[in-house]
């Protein structure tokens, strides 16, 4: 199999033989949909191959590759009325630079627009009747030309515009001095910007235009422009369009299911032995692979991968891509689909997953979280999403916000959380008894990027930094929890207790553990995560791949005491030796109470996970001074 990982070109996609998820069944909804659609998705979502997917579907120009090209599709066995009807324009504003003096910019959007309308006159050129007149200095007027040139032939013209919202996005991300005058300049007004989405909504007043699709990541832009351009229809959380971008589950077990069928020449794979997976398999098949002690795993061959199953691969995607929801209706989760293919073509090419589990072209990503935890009260927002599922709760999202509201305009959790779902930072995660919309975290690659940028902010970066990575392989490789225990209580504690924080319990102990251990490298680190019993604080699991190294199965459980529970000031506790204070009536009543719960957990994981061994801690924090524990 051939995976289009960063090709978002249909034609070649399909001549070329890449694997193409159908989408095309969709074309017949999007055509009921309306004239001039907006759809909006995370950036890596796909959107951009679906444009491409409609220019090759409608342009008439390519009349004679349809069958070539959607034969064997969805649309291709039953074609609108529309098929090949159109001159097709595409329009990329992504390839706008937003830096720069305004004018230097407002020339880049002339020059781009006027470049897209030279490349459509040389395209149909033997369609059109009169030439298109190109103004070098006015994109818009040779936009008026176009159109009027479109208007003397039988057809009309359907215009792509993808990355509508770039440039605000880009003002947004770099905080550059005099983005928001520039913006403003743009779209404000008689911006240009503004003008141009004004002449798009007249041009589909009668003057040849018959149909717009919009694509963007977020709705900042809408409400600046709606004056110029109030006709579009915004379709991005239709439960009918959910998946529209993405992959659902069974899409990508059946890819499992053919990539296992087909086998490699790593795994020396017989393909009789395998078949499709389209469903969860049972936790016993899916931990058959993960049941490996360390010390059998130490001494196999570490320089390869142990074969793959689809099973356990499924189970892995689900936990580090799965999530994602854009309507408050939908019931299905869908795959990121960049990460996807990523994982895919690691595993046809290699036989093996991918060894970073967040491809580095989704890194942007962190920009949009280190802007919202600057905001007041953002690193809260934080915070409270990765406590748990489900523990982000607003009213409703906000759809609509101008970039100067983005940029000056006070920001409450409503808008933070808003922001961080259009990013695909954070998704729906349904609605509450109250009617209000709960988002969480959508899955485990975006958690990592949570946790990265708290530990950013929280971990100083001297000797602490330093001293990490050793007291971490303490840990994982030999199960000894002291070395991280100093270094939390020597810097980290010193860090956190200074912020000010109201959650000054258990929660800051699971939060100093969880992000300092996260490393999707060897682990599938899992805050809350949810067992027949309960939820853990903090699980980390050996990905199935990496259980061949020497790298135990981890289960922490959390409690808080604080010095006035304890009867005791910072000093006494910080002079008494850990041996002594475990010995506490109240801490050892703590210790008690976790290690209970840990007990509870761990057997639930160990059922789920097929797991011969797992190392499970009870962990009290007395105050913000010193950690106790018990190994059990």
């Amino acid at each position: 199999m051939k995976f289009p990982y960063g090709l978002s070109d249909f034609g070649t996609l399909i001549q070329e033989g890449y694997w193409y998820q159908d989408r095309t069944d969709r074309l017949p909804q999007l055509e009921e949909a309306g004239r001039q659609l907006i759809f909006i998705r995370p950036r890596r979502f796909g959107k951009s191959l679906l444009l491409s997917m409609l220019e090759h579907y409608y342009d008439l120009n390519r009349a004679d590759q349809f069958d070539r090209l959607f034969g064997h599709l969805a649309i291709g066995r039953n074609p609108t009325p529309l098929r090949n009807r159109f001159f097709v324009m595409r329009w990329d504003f992504s390839l706008i630079p937003a830096q720069g003096e305004i004018r230097d910019i407002e020339h880049a959007l002339h020059q781009h627009i006027n470049d897209r309308i030279d490349r459509f006159r040389r395209t149909y050129a033997h369609h059109l009747r009169t030439p298109i007149l190109i103004q070098p200095d006015n994109a818009l007027s040779s936009w008026e030309s176009a159109l009027a040139v479109v208007a003397e032939t039988p057809n009309k013209l359907y215009l792509l515009i993808d990355e509508y919202d770039n440039f605000a996005n880009e003002v947004l991300m770099s905080g550059q001095d005099g983005g928001q005058s520039r913006y403003e300049a743009l779209l404000y007004g008689e911006g240009l910007l503004k003008t141009v989405f004004k002449a798009v909504k007249a041009g589909a007043g009668g003057l040849g235009l018959d149909r717009v699709f919009i694509t963007g990541v977020s709705p900042i832009v809408l409400s600046d422009m709606t004056s110029g351009y109030n006709v579009g229809e915004n379709i991005y959380l239709e439960d009918q369009f959910n998946d529209l971008c993405g992959f659902t589950e069974t899409e990508v077990g059946r890819v499992l299911g053919q990539l296992a069928a087909e086998g490699s020449p790593e795994r020396g794979a017989n393909p009789a032995t395998w078949t499709p997976v389209t469903a969860v398999a049972p936790a016993a098949t899916r931990g058959a692979a993960m049941a490996r002690t360390p010390a059998t795993r130490a001494a196999s061959t570490l320089a390869s991968s142990p074969p793959w199953t689809p099973e356990a691969a499924l189970a892995t995607m689900r936990t580090f891509y799965n999530g994602y929801r854009f309507s408050e209706l939908a019931t299905e989760s869908l795959y990121n689909p960049t990460l996807s293919l990523y994982f895919f073509k690691a595993l046809g090419r290699d036989g093996r997953y991918p060894r970073r589990m967040l491809d580095e072209n989704l890194a942007m990503d962190r920009n949009k979280l280190a802007y919202v935890a600057r905001l007041p009260g953002g690193e809260d927002l934080l915070i409270a999403a990765l406590s748990g599922d489900d523990q982000v709760v607003i009213p409703e999202l906000a759809q609509r916000f101008g970039v100067a509201d983005v940029l000056a305009a006070t920001k409450d959790e409503p808008f933070m959380a808003s922001l961080l779902y259009f990013f695909g930072i954070l998704t729906l995660a349904g609605l509450t008894s109250f009617n209000e919309c709960m988002l969480r975290i959508p899955n485990l690659v975006a958690r990592g990027l949570y946790v990265e940028r708290l530990r950013e902010d929280w971990l100083p970066q001297a000797g602490t930094a330093r001293d990490l990575p050793e007291a971490v392989r303490r840990l994982g490789q030999w199960g000894d929890l002291a070395p991280l225990a100093d270094l939390i209580e020597r810097s980290y504690f010193r860090v956190l207790s200074n912020r000010d924080y109201r959650w000054t319990n258990e929660l800051l102990v699971k939060f100093a553990f969880l992000t300092l251990l996260f490393d999707d490298r060897l682990y599938m680190a899992v805050s809350e995560l949810e067992t027949d019993r309960g939820f853990v604080d903090l699980a980390l699991i050996v990905r199935p791949d990496m259980r061949r190294f020497q790298a135990l199965d981890l289960l922490l459980e959390f409690k808080y005491l604080s010095l006035k529970e304890l009867g005791l000031s910072g000093d006494q506790v910080r002079a008494q030796p850990r041996e002594a204070l475990a010995t506490l009536p109240a801490v050892a009543a703590r210790l008690d109470e976790a290690a209970a719960q840990a007990r509870d957990y761990g057997q639930s994981l160990r059922a789920r996970h097929g797991l011969a061994e797992l190392h499970a801690f009870a962990v009290v924090a007395l105050g913000v001074e010193r950690l106790v524990w018990r190994k059990l």
